[in-house]
């Protein structure tokens, strides 16, 4: 019999409903919220209160696109942290009480973890997903980590973020520029008609696999204000080349620990994940360095980057496997790591 496994994803504010069956994706809906566009941020009491809106329709709509009675779910997975609050207490309960309702198990996942088991997303049974040990460069807006994956269950922090993520120092950097929420994206844009070497930005000096982007950020606004105060249109004269050299600052930080991990495991094999691994400069440098030093590569669709009940499923999937299920009075998680 087939194992189906209903992932609910609610960690920030995506709402988000996937299925899939032995593997394999049936569906994968996911509901984003415009509303938080004009404040250039996500606020929290406004999400919590869209997923309570579009839960009930997003997991109906999963379900039928899947093919599947609900009562074909063999175990519901859902993302139990880290994340706002809010937001995951609607996804956590309604989880349950779904559960509860059709006598199935739940399975509580890590989101850190559905980024980095993206790769076995698979839509069609001959797709190609990754041998294990590999390497997983996690980077989105609030994480910028160097993961070594010895199995679905098996995972080493090689090095993190100190203070900013990569995706932070997009969005942050974007917003000076007068860019709209979310910034990485446009900054993505921007970059491929500009000059990545036209501005120097510093780069941080931290040993070992850690980064930071916090010196990175700084320099970038420094940059901003000595200039804007001798011609006040700067940034706009300046916006396509602004935002190419940022992103090739930012790529070289993330290649350069790259590079040094995989020197220091030997590992042949990388997999990127995260809502950073959409920006195409990310994408096309680390399949160069793969190609450049005969590197598996493994790149995720823009569909499994950002956030997606999908990648909870297949974590979802893993842990069902293994017959580990959450209890019922478990509660989610704001803070947490791999």
């Amino acid at each position: 019999m087939s194992v189906i496994i209903l992932g609910i994803e609610s960690s920030c504010d995506d709402t988000s409903a996937a299925v899939i069956s032995d593997g394999l994706l049936l569906s994968n809906v996911i509901a984003s919220q415009k509303v938080h566009e004009e404040y250039g941020g996500v606020v929290p009491e406004l999400a919590s209160r869209a997923h309570q809106q579009n839960i009930v329709p997003v997991v109906d709509t999963a379900i039928r696109r899947a093919g599947i009675d609900k009562h074909d779910i063999t175990a519901i997975a859902f993302t139990r942290g880290p994340g706002l609050l809010g937001s995951l207490l609607v996804g956590t309960s309604f989880a349950k009480g779904l559960a509860i309702g059709l006598g199935i198990p739940t399975v509580d996942v890590n989101h850190l973890h559905g980024h980095v088991l993206s790769h076995f997303i698979r839509q069609a049974k001959d797709d190609e997903v990754p041998e294990f040990p590999y390497l997983c460069l996690l980077i989105s807006g609030g994480n910028s980590q160097l993961i070594l994956v010895r199995g679905p269950r098996d995972m080493e922090v090689l090095g993190q973020t100190i203070d900013d993520a990569a995706g932070e120092a997009f969005d942050k950097c974007a917003k000076v520029m007068g860019l709209p929420y979310p910034g990485g994206p446009h900054i993505d844009r921007l970059a491929a008609e500009g000059d990545p070497m036209r501005f120097k930005f510093s780069r941080p000096r931290i040993p070992g696999l850690d980064y930071s982007f916090s010196g990175l950020k700084t320099s970038f606004l420094y940059t901003l204000r000595d200039n804007i105060k001798l011609d006040p249109d700067f940034v706009e004269k300046n916006r396509t080349d602004l935002a190419a050299s940022l992103q090739h600052t930012i790529i070289a930080i993330l290649l350069d620990k790259l590079d040094k991990a995989v020197k220091a495991t030997g590992v042949k094999t990388i997999a990127i994940g995260g809502g950073v691994s959409a920006n195409s400069g990310v994408r096309n440098a680390v399949a160069d360095y793969c190609n450049k030093h005969g590197l598996k590569a493994f790149i995720p669709q823009r569909a499994f980057t950002t956030d997606n009940a999908a990648m909870v499923a297949i974590a979802g999937y893993f842990k069902y496997l293994d017959g580990e299920f959450c209890p019922l009075d478990a509660t989610p998680y704001a803070r947490v790591t791999i």
